[in-house]
């Protein structure tokens, strides 16, 4: 499949994306590059192989869980715009 320069102004124009005239051409030209090598992986025979979300099989680190009180609220409130001194204040929304 080969894609055209006019098609990668459609798209970027639907991405709201500004690209020069000038990079139409090398962007086509890129993009046609991966969907021929979409077109070679599809060729591969993947029958007999189970569907992976990660190709990486990774562990979950844990760790416990620790409570603790890392900013007082006078520090909290003290960047907010408006505060009672307890709570931030902010404008009601109807």
């Amino acid at each position: 499949m080969t894609i055209s320069k006019e098609e990668v102004a459609r798209v970027a124009h639907l991405a709201r994306l500004e690209i020069e005239e000038s990079d139409l051409e090398r962007f086509a030209g890129q993009l046609t590059d991966i969907l021929q090598y979409m077109d070679i992986l599809n060729e591969v025979d993947t029958s007999g192989i189970d569907p992976l979300y990660s190709p990486v099989e990774h562990a979950t680190p844990y760790r416990e869980d620790e409570v603790r009180q890392e900013w007082s609220r006078e520090d909290v409130l003290r960047n907010a715009p408006r505060s009672d001194g307890e709570y931030f204040l902010v404008p009601k929304v109807v």
